[in-house]
């Protein structure tokens, strides 16, 4: 079965033989554009849940399931596709084909393979994975020397972290931005692999100042979204989560054009504003949707309310 849930986002999936009119259909609409074939990891039938996600020019895939192996055959090879794709292990021992060779990869190590050679990789409910395809030439541009490392384990603590919690972000979110805000999340992605790679100082220097930080800021951000009710929530938290300090994590909202407080406050506000405006919540008091969206002072939260949106709550529901 399939699922477009956005555009942008796919959701494949399929329980069964790998035979039949309905696993045909499935096989082309899934796999028939990107070049891989499908089958079982082990056993006869295949259990598959693959979400695919389209950003500007990088596609980042997660696959799950009991029984699912893909596979760049040498039938396939005739597209002419040369991308390179960065697969990062989750969980297990995932076992990578690269022309015959296999790499084992553990938690949190990565490799990068070519798609323009054979190679298979599979799962089962034990063995995850993520990949980030992309242009080869993308890639080369910011990490010149990226095809020395193909096939190679990469890990590396930081970089390698950032770009699991990256990947998870964008999979999901970055298909819903507008055209300039997906070529800004797929330069990032690109740039976080070839600091991950390695490359020369003036590359190096590119990258951290425009993807690591912009990733960095982009998750502490989507850290803050996801806790905007907790009255704890503080920069020293969302720094370390990051991996950064609190000055650090200061200095990348203050180059953004604001401080953490003002981006919590704001996103608070807002939140608060939503709730205020949905006829769902007509009937819940105004001192639960400011608790709810963080607020610990409801004589504070009418004020910053009124200098935010020029009018109170109680003004702003009522309208």
């Amino acid at each position: 079965m399939d699922a477009a849930r956005t555009p942008g986002i796919f959701v494949h999936q399929y329980s069964g033989l790998p035979m039949g009119p309905a696993f045909e259909h499935w096989r082309e609409r899934a796999f028939g554009a990107c070049g891989l074939e499908i089958g079982p990891s082990h056993g006869d039938s295949i259990d598959c849940r693959l979400q695919v996600s389209v950003v500007d020019n990088i596609v980042l895939a997660i696959p799950e399931g009991a029984s699912a192996q893909y596979t760049r055959a040498q039938s396939h090879l005739a597209d002419g596709s040369d991308d390179l794709v960065l697969i990062s292990a989750h969980a297990g021992l995932v076992r990578v084909g690269q022309n015959g060779h296999t790499i084992e990869l553990a938690p949190e190590q990565m490799v990068l393979v070519d798609m323009g050679i054979t190679g298979t990789v599979g799962h089962t409910n034990e063995e995850r994975f993520t990949t980030i395809r992309m242009p080869r030439r993308a890639l080369l541009d910011i990490s010149p020397r990226a095809e020395e490392k193909l096939s190679q384990v990469l890990s590396d603590g930081a970089v390698a972290e950032t770009i699991f919690r990256y990947h998870a972000l964008a999979a999901n979110h970055a298909p819903h931005l507008d055209a300039v805000g997906q070529r800004l999340t797929a330069q990032h992605m690109v740039d976080l692999v070839g600091l991950l790679l390695g490359t020369d100082a003036e590359h190096a220097s590119l990258a951290r100042g425009r993807g690591h930080a912009a990733a960095r800021l982009d998750i502490m951000r989507a850290d803050v979204m996801a806790a905007l009710g907790r009255n704890d929530l503080c920069l020293a938290d969302v720094a370390t989560r990051s991996g950064l300090s609190p000055r650090q994590a200061q200095r990348l909202f203050e180059q953004a054009g604001t401080t953490f407080t003002e981006f919590v406050l704001e996103q608070r506000l807002l939140l608060a504003r939503k709730q205020l405006g949905d006829p769902r919540a007509r009937t819940r008091k105004i001192s639960d949707i400011a608790h709810s969206s963080g607020f610990s002072d409801l004589s504070y939260f009418n004020r910053a309310f009124r200098k935010r949106f020029g009018a109170t709550p109680s003004e702003l529901r009522e309208a």
